[in-house]
């Protein structure tokens, strides 16, 4: 799960050696996953025997921890918790807010910046960065006039997320979860 193999965290470390409490929170968080302290729980209590040192150890391990029902539908069950703890371990959404301002200040004006996502948490990022540029007023809704001085740099392209279609999705499945969305940068 490591992208960069300098970086001394890895899946094992994050497994083995965070609380019960931040395991649940990333999973929650990062792969969106109701059963998050169901199954950082039975993570904890699995270690507390023997450190997880397997790929197929912790599968079978999160598996046994999501109700049957639950287990019958959609994906993998272990899919959201490895997402998880590979966006832990690899940082991905440390810095995607800077990056996606950053690149819209560098723009020249009436330049456009296309953004593809695969996951929600990112897609809300962007989506949120996007909508702050283009609405930088921070001023409470009962000013009369703006006193924060800030000014609007974006103009929102697409309102809603580009999806592929049907054919795409028959010709490419992954791209199922990809989300575009685009801005432009206003003249000054």
């Amino acid at each position: 799960m490591r992208m960069d193999r300098g970086d001394p965290l890895s899946a094992y470390e994050v497994i083995n050696g965070y609380s019960t409490r931040r395991l649940a929170e990333i999973i929650r968080d990062y792969g969106e996953e109701r059963f998050a302290s169901r199954i950082a729980n039975a993570i904890d209590k699995a270690r507390r025997s023997a450190p997880i040192e397997t790929t197929t150890e912790l599968s079978e391990i999160i598996r046994s921890a999501i109700p049957a029902p639950a287990r019958r539908e959609g994906p993998h069950p272990a899919k959201r918790t490895f997402q998880a703890i590979r966006i832990e371990v690899n940082g991905e959404l440390a810095g995607l807010e800077k990056a996606v301002t950053d690149a819209c200040r560098f723009l020249n004006p009436g330049g456009v910046i296309a953004v593809i996502t695969f996951h929600s948490l990112e897609d809300r990022i962007v989506k949120n960065v996007f909508k702050d540029l283009q609405h930088p007023c921070t001023c409470p809704p009962s000013a009369p006039v703006c006193i924060c001085g800030r000014k609007q740099e974006l103009e929102i392209i697409t309102a809603k997320p580009l999806t592929a279609s049907g054919g795409e999705l028959t010709a490419n499945p992954r791209a199922r979860s990809a989300k575009l969305r685009a801005a432009r940068r206003l003249l000054q």
